[in-house]
């Protein structure tokens, strides 16, 4: 079992920047791919980004490709998302999700979810 929970959400202006983290209970984290997932109201939920246990490999929505950046730090338990350049689309709630299965894009694929932080970008 894993927990997650995320911070670091708020409300920043167009242009500005956010970084949430996601922390996990447990002492085998490293053996979990973890996912950043954001849902906008009236939307379904959409994939962001993705990092490997290791954290060699990273991928990205092309919504956010160049402006967003994952990593992780397995010694804090901790996966964190770098925002960037941030736009009114980007508002919504953001999810960290973790997994023991494949390195996924689908959110069908993650077995263990946190609770969200909203995000939220003024024009």
């Amino acid at each position: 079992q894993v927990q997650l929970v995320e911070s670091g959400g708020g409300l920043v202006p167009a242009g500005g920047s956010l970084r949430l983290s996601c922390v996990a209970s447990g002492r085998t984290f490293s053996s979990y791919v973890t996912g950043w997932f954001r849902q906008a109201p009236g939307k379904e939920r959409e994939y962001v980004a993705r990092i490997s246990r290791s954290g060699s490999v990273t991928d990205y929505a092309g919504s956010v490709k160049g402006r967003f950046t994952i990593s992780r730090d397995n010694t804090k338990n901790a996966v964190y998302l770098q925002m960037n350049s941030l736009k009114p689309e980007d508002t919504a709630v953001y999810y960290c999700a973790a997994t023991a299965g494949s390195f996924s894009r689908a959110y069908s694929g993650y077995d263990y979810w946190g609770q969200g932080t909203q995000v939220t970008v003024s024009s």
